[in-house]
């Protein structure tokens, strides 16, 4: 059932089921005005249908945190808890804090596409840091001398390990075979002679190998070579979904030294595409959850932390630009110093010129304009 509620000039929705009701609904309030405003709570993903067809019919949508919405409830103080009681609730926030709700407007049906795309080439991305460690722990029993003789993640090295996944594999392995393998893919880079070195290594090796560890470093080497094709298909897509003006953006964030093009676009997609969208930069740490939150009574100063009360994708793409650019700029080196030599810790530090990445950053977009070493 749908529950509304009028509210001068919008519509206020309530989805639980039927969508044969909302299309009644929505044609009897086109009648009355032509782009009526719908609202409604954020139910994990579940609100995402609801949003894309009440977009797509013309309604202004604005999504409301249910995190204000249960901090409301608690000015009232009976416990009270029914469907009618829910839309009126939100009704009643609405009308208090309905200028607030027009600063931040919803992301649009495209942009969320784009941010489906870009956690998906994050969690890709975990995965891959997993398989990698894991990788190396195995190898470090079966064929330790390999990651002293080439990169172990290289592509070449990948395949070979599919197939001669422990140094005792090699061993009894045919060096035309290995030749076949490694030489075509590593783009000349490795020859028949350093298969052959690779053999050598192999005969002489310390490494234990065992039936359990070859088929786990088989299978990871596998997942590996496929994960990465993924993560290559996610990103070509992102770049051809991009915005003129977020390519523009790209450009921009990748003068700052530091910076790569995929972070840059996934932090563009993270902070909602515009920079226009935010007041101040402010704004845009508050919406990362980096602002920080105090508690002091009396004469009990409590100890001052980040409210974490954002966007965590958004939080860690910014803590690691923060991390990057401490160690490739050195405006921002030297700011990470100064305010280790001020008594901070390491993690505060980084915080610390977090925040001014994110004031150097905003500015930047704002005003379209490119980082220049020297500038402060």
């Amino acid at each position: 059932m749908w529950y509304r509620r009028r509210w001068e000039e919008g519509l206020l929705v309530h989805l639980h089921y039927g969508q044969e009701r909302l299309r009644e609904t929505g044609a009897a309030s086109e009648r009355e005005k032509p782009c009526p405003a719908a609202r409604s709570r954020i139910y994990a993903c579940y609100h995402i249908a609801l949003f894309s067809y009440l977009t797509a019919k013309g309604y202004r949508v604005v999504i409301i945190n249910p995190l204000l919405i249960s901090n409301f409830v608690k000015l009232q103080l009976r416990k009270t808890k029914t469907d009618k009681k829910d839309a009126l609730t939100i009704a009643q926030f609405l009308m208090l804090k309905r200028e607030a709700l027009e600063e931040h407007p919803s992301c649009s049906a495209d942009m969320m596409e784009l941010r489906d795309l870009a956690r998906r080439r994050e969690r890709l991305t975990d995965q891959v840091t997993k398989l990698k460690g894991n990788m190396k722990r195995i190898l470090s029993v079966t064929f330790p001398e390999l990651e002293h003789l080439t990169g172990v993640f290289a592509k070449s090295i990948l395949q070979l390990l599919v197939r001669f996944p422990s140094a005792e594999a090699l061993r009894n392995a045919n060096v035309d075979e290995v030749a076949s393998i490694v030489v075509p893919r590593s783009w000349g880079r490795k020859s028949r002679a350093w298969v052959e070195t690779l053999m050598a290594t192999a005969s002489s090796s310390i490494g234990v190998s065992g039936p359990a560890k070859e088929l786990v470093l088989k299978q990871d080497a596998a997942q590996l070579l496929y994960i990465e094709e993924q993560i290559k298909e996610v990103t070509k897509l992102l770049m051809s979904l991009c915005t003129e003006r977020m390519n523009k953006d790209i450009e921009i964030l990748t003068s700052l030294q530091g910076i790569g093009a995929s972070t840059a676009l996934q932090f563009l997609i993270e902070m909602g595409g515009d920079i226009r969208l935010y007041k101040n930069d402010k704004k845009l740490i508050a919406a990362a959850g980096l602002d920080p939150s105090t508690y002091q009574s009396g004469t009990y100063e409590g100890k001052s932390r980040i409210s974490k009360r954002g966007n965590r994708h958004l939080r860690r793409v910014i803590w690691l630009m923060a991390k990057n650019t401490i160690f490739s700029n050195d405006l921002f080196r030297s700011y990470f110093y100064k305010r280790r030599r001020e008594g901070l810790p390491y993690k505060m530090a980084v915080l610390a010129t977090a925040h001014k990445l994110i004031r150097v950053i905003f500015s930047m977009l704002v005003h379209q304009t490119y980082f220049k070493e020297g500038r402060k």
